[in-house]
């Protein structure tokens, strides 16, 4: 019983507690027009699971899933109200790439599939570059090139040691 604590003063075991996981295993953002925003994902290069459906769709993005369900949708599915991200942001997500020339390639990439350039290609105070594209829903995402960050061949990355 790998899952157990040692016996405390009143002698009975305790099961030890459940905590979020080493990676995050899906991504599900709530959108508007499932098919416009399948076409944009698409677009960009991620190419949707055979199980990807008219009410969702997924796509495997290295070991996580990025699921696009429809925003009214996800908020009944967790009981709550739709909410926007038009012209508001409180999370983003980010895509590394291998060089500062890739920021401008992908950011261009969006636009051309139907994103919004929220920020052109800039260098940030920590060093490196980044851009932020909208995706059609409004969802923002981050491109980066950062020299303090490793990629590594099957694209995960890695936050280089401060040697």
């Amino acid at each position: 019983m790998d899952n157990v604590r040692p016996r405390g003063q009143s002698g009975l075991m305790k099961p030890a507690p459940i905590g979020l996981g080493p990676a995050i295993s899906f991504i599900t953002l709530g959108v508007v027009d499932l098919a416009r925003s399948r076409g944009f994902y698409e677009a960009m290069g991620l190419e949707a699971h055979p199980r990807s459906s008219s009410f969702v769709v997924f796509f495997d993005v290295g070991g996580q899933i990025l699921a696009l369900f429809p925003r009214e949708s996800l908020a009944e599915d967790a009981s709550s109200s739709p909410g926007s991200t038009e012209r508001t942001i409180s999370m983003s997500l980010s895509q590394n790439v291998a060089s500062e020339s890739d920021v401008g390639s992908l950011l261009e990439r969006a636009v051309d599939a139907g994103g919004t350039v929220l920020r052109e290609p800039s260098a940030p105070p920590w060093g490196g570059i980044r851009a932020y594209f909208a995706d059609p829903d409004g969802f923002a995402w981050e491109v980066a090139w950062n020299p303090g960050v490793a990629i590594d061949a099957e694209g995960r990355v890695a936050i280089r040691s401060g040697d």
